[in-house]
C-alpha cells in the first residue's frame, strides 16, 4: 500500500517527502517544467526532453531545446540552467582527494536505483582528484557487456593517473557475480598495461555497495 501511494505522488511532493535521488531525470524534469501545454501533459514532455538528451552525447544548445514542441526559449533556457548548475555542481567536487570508496558515493548516486545495469568510470589525476565521470554501459536488468577497450577510452583523452570502476545491481544485490569478478581481472591487467592502474571496482545498490578490492584485493595484484 506505501509503494502504492508513493506511486500516486507527484514528483514535487515526493522531494518533499524526502525522495530525491529515487526520482527519475522525467521526474526531474517535471519538477522543472512545472506544467505542459495544451494537449501535451508535463510528464509527457518530460519523457520527450529526457529521451533527447539521452541520445545526445554533449550539451544541448538552446536552439536545439526550443525545436521541442512545448518548449519555448524560455524553458529551454531554464533547462540549460539547470545542466549548466550541476555541471558546475559535479566539477567543484575535483577539488576534494579520493581516499576511500564512501568519498565517491555523492557522485555516483544517480546509478543506485536504476533499473538497469549501468557502467562508469572515474578518472583521477596522480592526487586522486576526480577528472571526469563516464558512463561507459547501460545494459539490461542482469547484464552491462563491456571491453576493456572501450572502457579505458575516456581514461587515456582524460590522461587519468588512475581509474575507478562502478555499476550498480538493480536486483539489490551487493555481492559480485563470477562475471564482475572476471571482468574486474581483466580491467585490472588492461590497466597495467596500459599503466593507468585500476583503484576499485565498486558495486552500488540502493541499499549499500561492496568495494572489491576490499573482500577479492588478489584480483588488483600484479601477478
Amino acid at each position: 500500500m506505501e509503494n502504492e501511494n508513493q506511486d500516486k505522488m507527484l514528483p514535487r511532493e515526493r522531494i518533499c517527502n524526502g525522495e530525491l535521488t529515487k526520482l527519475s531525470s522525467e521526474d526531474l524534469l517535471c519538477v522543472v517544467l512545472g506544467r505542459g501545454m495544451q494537449g501535451k501533459s508535463v510528464f509527457a514532455l518530460a519523457k520527450e526532453i529526457s529521451n533527447f538528451l539521452e541520445n545526445l552525447s554533449r550539451m544541448p544548445t538552446l536552439e536545439e531545446l526550443s525545436q521541442i514542441k512545448g518548449l519555448g526559449l524560455a524553458k529551454s533556457a531554464q533547462i540549460l540552467a539547470c545542466l549548466e548548475l550541476s555541471g558546475r555542481f559535479l566539477l567543484g567536487f575535483q577539488d576534494k582527494e579520493i581516499v576511500s570508496p564512501v568519498d565517491l558515493m555523492p557522485q555516483l548516486a544517480f546509478i543506485k536505483h536504476s533499473k538497469q545495469e549501468i557502467m562508469v568510470l572515474v578518472t583521477l589525476s596522480g592526487g586522486n582528484r576526480i577528472i571526469g565521470i563516464h558512463t561507459l554501459t547501460k545494459g539490461l536488468v542482469n547484464s552491462t557487456p563491456l571491453q576493456p577497450r572501450e572502457a579505458f577510452a575516456p581514461a587515456l583523452e582524460d590522461r587519468a593517473a588512475a581509474v575507478i570502476f562502478a555499476h550498480n545491481h538493480p536486483s539489490g544485490a551487493t555481492k559480485p557475480s563470477n562475471e564482475d569478478l572476471a571482468l574486474t581481472k581483466r580491467l585490472c591487467d588492461s590497466g597495467r598495461i596500459l599503466q593507468i592502474p585500476v583503484l576499485d571496482h565498486l558495486i552500488i545498490t540502493a541499499k549499500g555497495f561492496c568495494c572489491l578490492r576490499e573482500r577479492y584485493g588478489y584480483l588488483f595484484r600484479d601477478v
